[in-house]
């Protein structure tokens, strides 16, 4: 491989790829270097603001946001967008017009690979010869500048799929540029474009052949960029290399791991609990206890964009694992001081508030997902619920918690009804009727449904499904 390192500068080390008849096709830009494992953890954490944004798409292994559409009737054809770039790379793509963007790069480095030519269908020695990338280190902040009809594809560097390849924000000077077709420019004018529909993918035939010709004669001209006037491969540079593969993974670790506040769920939709009386017709706790002394239900809504690709049963399992795993701080205080009291009466106690708490039950019995110990459960593919409930000394309760699609909206609920068994059961619901009411159910379901995003934005981020070839 033609591996070429920048030449040592007292400002920014570059590169520049030029065509064949001298115009300038790729400018990248090395800025500064961040800490050590910043880039996995400021890509992980972007890239989940990234797809909480209402103008978020995620296609062509490219997640990306548009922030700022062009404001044609004002003269301003720019546009801002932000994308992200996984484990496993994206494919071989080019847009009609220029391209420039600031991005940080993961913390196993990234290779940005560039055709600087127009190839078109068939020109495989043309695509060949033209076909130069570009070595980043790890965590580092870059920017790249792109002549339109550029050929380009980024990977990550180093860690075997385990680490994003970069996080950017990138400037289209005029989405209106270039040899766009009649659909798409009318799209553009719309201020409907995305960077997907904006986006032609190398022709397989082309790409195919491409790929084979470079597998079996490897040698790219590289250029390699850095910071360190070490050579790449000196062992102080590779254990540089180790020592931020192996923090940047530690980071990524600690911040899924970590209790999310603050600005993390500053991503997330607002959610708005509307409570009410009336149970769902096909409430699958319509049928039970029909002599009742209290019922109360309460229903969450959430835009199906935001839960993309992930199933009605799917749903209901996350929402199950977090009432347990992640159950609200101020709920699971009351319950100690409810436990602390009921302990002496014989009653049952539980860490969970009631009407998730026999989802703690051991007891041999229907699972739900083979997991969940249910009372019983109903499904299809647009509603899936469960029925919970247990029997004390002084009332009996039963829970439904579901979720339905309706329209364009995903329905998250929480219904509970409680007969009571003697005066001390009615004077129990007395006092605690008020508060399930009003702050009980209302809370558990709001931690519940906002972990439950978190969780699968999150997942959303880090997983990607298309292996590109290196």
């Amino acid at each position: 491989m033609d591996r070429s390192r920048s030449r040592r500068e007292r400002s920014f080390p570059h590169a520049s790829i030029t065509t064949g008849d001298g115009r300038r096709a790729v400018e990248v830009t090395l800025l500064t270097q961040l800490g050590v494992g910043a880039g996995d953890s400021l890509a992980l954490s972007a890239g989940a603001l990234q797809a909480s944004h209402p103008h978020f798409n995620d296609a062509l292994d490219e997640p990306s946001a548009r922030l700022s559409a062009p404001d044609l009737d004002a003269g301003d054809p720019a546009a801002l967008y932000t994308f992200s770039v996984g484990g496993n790379g994206h494919p071989f793509h080019r847009h009609a017009a220029p391209r420039l963007f600031t991005a940080i790069s993961g913390s196993g480095g990234a290779r940005l690979r560039f055709i600087a030519a127009d190839v078109r269908l068939g020109s495989t020695e043309e695509a060949l010869a033209g076909l130069q990338q570009v070595e980043l280190p790890a965590d580092c902040l870059f920017t790249v500048r792109m002549a339109a009809n550029t050929w380009h594809q980024f990977q990550p560097l180093h860690g075997n799929g385990k680490h994003p390849a970069l996080f950017a924000v990138s400037c289209h000077p005029d989405e209106t540029a270039g040899a766009l077709d009649a659909d798409l420019h009318a799209q553009v004018m719309r201020g409907d474009a995305d960077l997907a529909s904006l986006t032609e993918l190398m022709p397989d035939a082309l790409l195919h052949t491409l790929q084979h010709a470079t597998s079996h004669s490897p040698s790219v001209p590289t250029h390699v960029l850095g910071f360190d006037p070490l050579p790449p491969h000196a062992w102080a540079a590779a254990a540089c290399t180790q020592l931020r593969h192996h923090v940047g993974r530690l980071r990524q670790a600690l911040l899924q791991r970590l209790p999310r506040s603050g600005s993390a769920h500053h991503g997330l939709p607002p959610l708005q609990v509307h409570s009410t009386h009336a149970l769902a017709d096909d409430s699958l706790l319509a049928a039970q206890l029909t002599h009742h002394h209290h019922q109360d239900c309460v229903q969450l809504q959430v835009d199906q964009r935001w839960l993309p690709a992930i199933g009605t049963e799917q749903l209901l399992v996350l929402l199950l694992t977090a009432f347990i795993n992640q159950p609200a701080s101020s709920i699971s205080g009351l319950m100690r001081l409810r436990n602390l009291l009921a302990r002496p009466l014989r009653l049952r106690t539980s860490p969970l508030g009631c009407p998730v708490s026999s989802l703690l039950n051991d007891t041999p019995g229907q699972r739900y997902a083979q997991r969940f110990p249910v009372l019983t459960s109903a499904g299809s593919a647009d509603v899936q619920q469960v029925l919970l409930g247990a029997d004390d000394r002084h009332l009996q309760f039963r829970s439904c918690v579901a979720v339905r699609r309706q329209h364009d909206q995903i329905v998250f609920s929480l219904s509970t009804r409680v007969r009571c068994h003697n005066p001390f059961g009615h004077l129990y619901m007395a006092v605690v009727d008020p508060m399930h009411r009003h702050f009980i159910a209302p809370k558990m379901l709001t931690t519940a449904v906002a972990q439950v995003l978190e969780d699968a934005l999150a997942a959303r981020y880090n997983t990607t499904t298309a292996v590109v070839p290196g």
